[in-house]
């Protein structure tokens, strides 16, 4: 059953996931993550789906964690958040870097803090508005960034950078995050999903599964030597060089055309 909370579109070959609690700028509830990973393990198992965006409604990409879900009931103990990172955001980060044959575009329209900010600098493209900005909120509840903030954003920006995201818990304009290489792009807000739509669209048709193979050694050289990703470099070309597309783009240039992809 679709649930409200999040909203899902399929033009061509793009899918996008609109996160849709526009009110409070879209915090995540257990429902809407429970939505969140099942759109992406459609999208993972979809021939017909080759990008994914994710945006959010309103005013503002996501505000992080509804903190009303992780309140004591009555007089009870609190809940322990890590059970909830576990159940719902875990899950989601997995489902981002992990199938690796999905592409997804981010786009960040607004204010994007805690799990929020971490989720955009997770995905594999992001694209934000002018007028979007990013907080690592967390030390301001006592808290750790979660949502893979302490594995990405130190190896975007450096220990120093990511320490003081982290313990000064800063607003951050979309010009300083695209500076420091946390995102992609900024883009004008009235052509924000424009932009980034004709991206999804382009990546799209183009060797999606090279991309995959791509991202998944990117993946695996976060925990390898240089001798062992070199290794894993030779077996994913090897790869590579067995997919349709590879055999496509090679006629395609000898032939002198435009090359046609499938993604397979």
């Amino acid at each position: 059953m679709s649930d409200p909370t999040l909203l899902i579109d399929q033009r061509d070959v793009v899918l996008t996931l609109t996160l849709n609690r526009p009110d409070v700028l879209n915090s995540f509830t257990k429902p809407m993550a429970r939505a969140m990973q099942d759109a992406l393990a459609m999208a993972a198992e979809s021939p017909t789906v080759r990008a994914v965006l994710i945006t959010g409604a309103g005013r503002g990409f996501c505000a992080g964690q509804d903190l009303a879900e992780v309140l004591p009931v009555g007089d009870g103990p609190m809940p322990d958040i890590g059970d909830f990172v576990k159940a719902s955001y875990n899950p989601i980060i997995r489902a981002i870097r992990h199938r690796a044959d999905d592409r997804l575009l981010e786009v960040t329209n607004g204010v994007a803090a805690g799990a929020g900010a971490n989720l955009a600098f997770a995905c594999d493209i992001t694209i934000a508005a002018e007028s979007a900005t990013f907080v690592e909120s967390f030390a301001k509840l006592g808290l750790i960034p979660d949502t893979s903030g302490t594995f990405f954003v130190p190896r975007l920006v450096g220990v120093q950078r990511a320490t003081g995201m982290f313990f000064l818990a800063e607003k951050m304009t979309a010009a300083k995050a695209k500076e420091w290489g946390l995102i992609w792009d900024v883009v004008a807000g009235d052509v924000l999903l424009d932009t980034a739509m004709a991206m999804a669209q382009s990546l799209a048709t183009q060797a999606t599964r090279g991309f995959g193979l791509t991202k998944r050694a990117m993946n695996a050289s976060f925990a390898n030597t240089l001798d062992a990703q070199l290794d894993v470099e030779a077996d994913a070309m090897s790869e590579a060089g067995r997919t349709a597309d590879y055999a496509e783009g090679v006629r395609a240039f000898l032939e002198k055309r435009k090359p046609v992809y499938t993604g397979t």
